[in-house]
């Protein structure tokens, strides 16, 4: 059984989501950071669904962040969704919460693009 889960849901030309499930942790890290970038190499908008989230280590946050800076770079949309506790206690701990752009839903965070 794979440690983390990736789907990717397309929501017309432009826009992509990414339901991320399990754990991020060393190992899984590589595998969620190559995923965010291919979708932000195609898609306008790309928002991370994080709500399915069992463990977010520190090598997990610095994907998010390091997935925001490249979203910026490249003049692309990215949105967090993340409802998970464990999560929310390792972003609002780390600071991240206040730096990245979250919504309350994925319908929410496709709607404010």
């Amino acid at each position: 059984m794979p440690l983390v889960g990736l789907q990717v849901t397309d929501y017309g030309p432009d826009a992509r989501v990414v339901s991320v499930t399990g754990e991020v942790d060393a190992l899984t890290a590589p595998m969620l950071a190559a995923c965010l970038s291919a979708q932000l190499a195609v898609a306008q908008i790309v928002v991370v669904d994080l709500d399915g989230l069992k463990f977010l280590a520190s090598a997990g946050l610095r994907v998010l962040f390091e997935a925001n800076e490249l979203a910026i770079e490249r003049g692309r949309q990215l949105r967090f969704v993340c409802n998970c506790p464990v999560a929310n206690l390792a972003l609002t701990t780390t600071g991240l919460r206040q730096h990245l752009p979250f919504a309350d839903n994925v319908v929410d965070a496709l709607s404010r693009f």
